[in-house]
C-alpha cells in the first residue's frame, strides 16, 4: 500500500486518520484523546456526552422538570457541562499530539446555545467542530468566533453547494476540510435525500470527484475531503491515496475504534459486535428526527419494524373504500376502515395487539398495552433532546410543539441511547453501527478475542489493514 503522508487539518500536520464521532458517551475524551495522541484526529461527542462529580463519578442525566421546556434547559445544562468535561479528558489525554475535533448534531436541541457554551468554557482545547444532520449554515461563523475550524458533514456535492453560497463563503479560512459521508453505508444518521434510493447503494467515488469539483469552483482545491463510511482497510481505498483527481483526502474510522480498550462500551456490546454478519445493519427510517439511520437489527428494530406493519389507514367518516366502522380506544370512537383492513386489524387484536395509535399520516398502528403505556410515557417524559421530535411532537419553538400528532412509530431516542451506552442491554436499546461491523468477525486483527489500545490500532490501520 502506498505509505500515508500527513495531511494539514485544524492548523497542524497529523495522519489523514480522523476518529468518527459517535453519540452520547459513546465517543468520548478517552477515546478520541488516545487518538489523538497518537497522531490523528480524536473526535468526542457533544450530543449530550457524560459528566462527573468532584470525585469523579460519572453523573446519570436524570429531569426534574415538570414541563417539557424545564427539562429541555436541564439538558442543554448537562450537554454543556458533559462538553466541558469530556474536552478536559481529551486535552490531557492527547499530551499535545494529533488534534482534538467535537462532534455535534445541527438537528439536536439547541445545537448553538451548547456548542457555544462548551467552546466559551474550553478555549484552546477544541480545535474542530464536525457538524451534520442537517444544514449547519450558522455552524461556519460561530466556530470563527471562537477561532474554531469547521468541519460539516454532507453526502453529495449539492448540499456543500448550497452551505457555501449561502453561508460558509465569508469564513473560508476557518473550513479546516469538508467530511463526504457515505449514506448507505455510514453508521448513525445517514444524508439519503428524497431522490436517491435506499435499497440502491451507489459507488462513493464518483460522488467524491463531484463534490471536489465543486470545491474547486469556489477555490477550495486543497481544503482535503474526509471520507466517512464504509472505511475498513486502507489498502482497500489505496487509489484514493494521493490521487491527483481528489486532491487532499483524509479517511474516517467510526465503527472499528468501537472494539478498543479506550472504547466505553459495554462487555456485552463488544461481544455483540464480533457475531455480526453481513446484513444484520438496518438502513431504516424510523428514527424520530426524520433521517434515515444504520442500526443493528435487534428485538428493539424489529418490534419498531413489526410495529410498522401493523398499520392500515383510515378515515373519520365513511368515505370511498372506508365504509367500515371501527371501534378503538377507551371510549370506542369510532373510525372507518377498509373491509380488508377490519379483518387485519380483528386479526391482530386477537394476537394481543389491542391498543390501536393514531399517527400523524391517518393511519392507526396495533400494539400491546405494555407497548402503549411505554410509548406514552416516553411521548409524556420528553425532554427535548431535538430541534424537531416526530416521535413526542417537541419542536424548539415558542410554540414547543411541531403541530404535528406524536407518532407512536419512533421512539425516544434520547432514552435508548443513553440506556445502551450505560448498561449490558445490546437487545432492547437502538445499537448504531456501520454497515461493515460484521468485519470484526472475520478480521484476524481481533482474532482470540484480542482487543486493541487505539494506539495500536492506529498502527494497524497505516499498515493498510
Amino acid at each position: 500500500m502506498r505509505s500515508l503522508n500527513p495531511i494539514r487539518m485544524s492548523g497542524l500536520e497529523v495522519l489523514p486518520i480522523v476518529e468518527g464521532g459517535k453519540g452520547i458517551a459513546v465517543s468520548n475524551g478517552e477515546s478520541s484523546g488516545a487518538w489523538a495522541a497518537a497522531g490523528g484526529v480524536g473526535t468526542f461527542s457533544g450530543v449530550n456526552p457524560d459528566s462527573y462529580d468532584s470525585h469523579g463519578n460519572f453523573i446519570p442525566q436524570h429531569y426534574y422538570g415538570r414541563t417539557r421546556r424545564e427539562r429541555h434547559e436541564e439538558l442543554i445544562a448537562y450537554a454543556i457541562r458533559g462538553g466541558i468535561a469530556q474536552t478536559q479528558v481529551a486535552h490531557e489525554r492527547a499530551n499535545g499530539q494529533g488534534r482534538i475535533h467535537m462532534n455535534v448534531l445541527w438537528e439536536m436541541a439547541a445545537a448553538e446555545r451548547i456548542l457555544s457554551g462548551v467552546l466559551e468554557g474550553t478555549k484552546g482545547m477544541i480545535h474542530g467542530v464536525t457538524c451534520g444532520a442537517g444544514m449547519p449554515y450558522r455552524l461556519a461563523e460561530l466556530c470563527a468566533e471562537f477561532g474554531v475550524y469547521y468541519y460539516p458533514i454532507v453526502s453529495s456535492g449539492r448540499a456543500f453547494n448550497a452551505l457555501w453560497r449561502r453561508a460558509y463563503n465569508r469564513f473560508p479560512e476557518w473550513l479546516g476540510a469538508v467530511v463526504y459521508e457515505d449514506p448507505w453505508l455510514a453508521g448513525g444518521h445517514n444524508g439519503l435525500s428524497n431522490s436517491e434510493d435506499p435499497a440502491k447503494p451507489e459507488d462513493p467515488l464518483p460522488r467524491v470527484l463531484a463534490l471536489r469539483e465543486v470545491m474547486r469552483g469556489f477555490g477550495l482545491g486543497e481544503v482535503p475531503i474526509i471520507m466517512a463510511g464504509g472505511v475498513w482497510y486502507l489498502r482497500e481505498w489505496e487509489d484514493w491515496i494521493d490521487n491527483p483527481d481528489l486532491g487532499p483526502i483524509a479517511f474516517q474510522f467510526g465503527t472499528r475504534p468501537l472494539l478498543t480498550q479506550e472504547s466505553p462500551i459495554s462487555d456485552a456490546w463488544r461481544d455483540r459486535l464480533r457475531t455480526l454478519r453481513p446484513g444484520d445493519v438496518y438502513l431504516n427510517k424510523f428514527s424520530p428526527t426524520g433521517f434515515y439511520s444504520s442500526a443493528v437489527v435487534n428485538p428493539f428494530l424489529r418490534e419498531l419494524q413489526e410495529r410498522s406493519e401493523r398499520q392500515v389507514a383510515f378515515s373519520v367518516e365513511s368515505v370511498g373504500d372506508h365504509t367500515v366502522e371501527f371501534p378503538i380506544g377507551r371510549r370506542g370512537r369510532i373510525i372507518y376502515l377498509t373491509d380488508h383492513d377490519r379483518r387485519r386489524a380483528e386479526a391482530w387484536i386477537a394476537q394481543g395487539f389491542t391498543q390501536a395509535m393514531k399517527t400523524p399520516d391517518n393511519t392507526v398502528i396495533f400494539v400491546t398495552p405494555e407497548s402503549a403505556n411505554e410509548i406514552l410515557t416516553d411521548q409524556i417524559n420528553c425532554m427535548g433532546c431535538l430541534s424537531a421530535c416526530q416521535f413526542s411532537n417537541w419542536a424548539q419553538n415558542e410554540a414547543g410543539t411541531t403541530g404535528k400528532k406524536a407518532d407512536p412509530r419512533s421512539y425516544c431516542i434520547q432514552k435508548t441511547l443513553q440506556n445502551i451506552s450505560h448498561s449490558e442491554d445490546v437487545q432492547h436499546q437502538l445499537m448504531f453501527a456501520g454497515h461493515n461491523a460484521y468485519r470484526f468477525r472475520d478480521d484476524p486483527f481481533y482474532a482470540n478475542g484480542f482487543i486493541p489500545t487505539v494506539g495500536q490500532l492506529v498502527e494497524r490501520i497505516t499498515t493498510g489493514d
